[in-house]
């Protein structure tokens, strides 16, 4: 006989992911010392849930997860792309650059602690991808070995992923939170907006439109970005990189944000209204649901026979972007609210980029920039690095 609360079904794995959801967003109202964790909580919520031994339908929880992740980037694209070409000229390259520093000290630590702690190149692989939260990097890793002729190294992979991603998000986060101290950064003081990032050419006026005008080009631009993301892109490797689901769509929302106001085939109710931002937390939160019920039992047994690799994958995970940004603060003298959203894209993290937009005031643009500028960049490097501590490890 069906029940609804155990099981494989629909019902089961709808009726967990709303309670997983509607408990994280309640204790994501707690602050303490004024800080909150905001709606990560989400993912905690899920991972107790799958720890105590519920377990759903993996197939559905992965298309619930990606499809988040897909309408969370989606929007955040449409939202910075009106502006984001002109911001990208303003400071993109120097974020770029930040990037590419960030993933190369993420390497040379991963690669360091492998061979110090003695510990295998391919399982470490596994803690950098959830280290970095990157599971393009994981898939194109675990192909890697697969190829190779190493079927049982895919799952030892996925074993340091899941250790290392539930924290991964905390660690982020609280990169975030330790650099504010850390550069005397005084929120009161800190601008909401860059002037020079706004190109008034491609403002358009907001205007009254009905629910279904949006609903067109939203999948439209989905449906673009699914086949821009899975493009192979030949890099000499045993496997392509691709964008992937996630970078495919962030792509393409950027560039039709812009070029939809541009063009005037819609206006900036669509791009930055209600409804693109009711988007952005039902898709992320739909992810950080999806992650923590589908985690919770791996990461509780891999804890206990490999409590060493969530050490390691904090490590990965906090010093380089704590370096990096400090850098970016004290030096290059950038927004805090850009360079939170920095470390959110630089490790392809959407949680970092939601806590940014929560401790942001309303309006506030930065942290989405931020994270979109580095986004594509930032996924390539990680899926190929990924790749290579793998082939590193034949």
């Amino acid at each position: 006989m069906y029940n609804l609360f155990t099981g494989s079904g629909v019902g089961p794995c709808i009726l967990y992911l709303a309670l997983s959801i509607f408990l994280g967003l309640l204790l994501g109202k707690i602050k303490i010392a004024k800080i909150s964790l905001g709606i990560t909580w989400v993912l905690f919520v899920g991972i107790v849930i799958s720890a105590l031994g519920v377990t759903l339908n993996a197939g559905m929880l992965h298309i619930v997860k990606e499809f988040g992740l897909i309408l969370f980037v989606t929007a955040v694209g449409l939202q910075v792309g009106p502006t984001f070409f002109n911001s990208f000229k303003k400071g993109g390259l120097a974020m770029n650059l930040m990037a590419l520093a960030n993933v190369a000290l993420g390497f040379v630590i991963t690669y360091i602690i492998a061979k110090v702690a003695n510990q295998s190149l391919t399982d470490m692989a596994g803690v950098y991808t959830g280290a970095i939260t990157n599971t393009p990097g994981l898939s194109a890793a675990q192909q890697a070995v697969t190829d190779a002729g190493d079927p049982d190294a895919a799952n030892r992979l996925a074993a340091g992923y899941a250790v290392a991603y539930p924290l991964a998000v905390v660690g982020m986060i609280m990169t975030c939170i330790i650099l504010r101290p850390l550069c005397r950064i005084d929120l009161k003081n800190e601008p909401t907006t860059i002037a020079e990032n706004v190109d008034n050419s491609v403002v358009g006026t907001r205007r009254a439109t009905s629910m279904k005008q949006p609903l067109i080009p939203l999948f439209i631009i989905i449906a673009v970005g699914i086949v821009i993301g899975s493009i192979p892109i030949p890099v000499g490797m045993d496997a392509p990189v691709k964008l992937g689901l996630a970078g495919g769509p962030l792509v393409t929302a950027i560039i039709g944000g812009w070029l939809g106001v541009k063009k005037g085939w819609f206006d900036t109710e669509f791009t930055d209204g209600k409804g693109v931002h009711m988007l952005r937390e039902v898709g992320i939160a739909l992810f950080l649901a999806g992650v923590g019920l589908g985690a919770g039992g791996v990461f509780v047994e891999t804890v206990k026979i490999h409590y060493m690799w969530v050490v390691y994958g904090v490590i990965i995970t906090i010093v380089p972007p704590m370096i990096v940004a400090t850098f970016g603060r004290l030096v290059l003298k950038m927004n805090y609210y850009t360079l939170m959203g920095f470390i959110g894209g630089s490790h392809t993290d959407p949680p970092t980029l939601a806590f940014a937009n929560n401790i942001a005031p309303d309006g506030c643009k930065l942290p989405n920039t931020g994270y979109a500028t580095v986004y594509p960049l930032t996924m390539f490097l990680r899926i190929f690095t990924a790749q290579l501590l793998v082939l590193l490890a034949m």
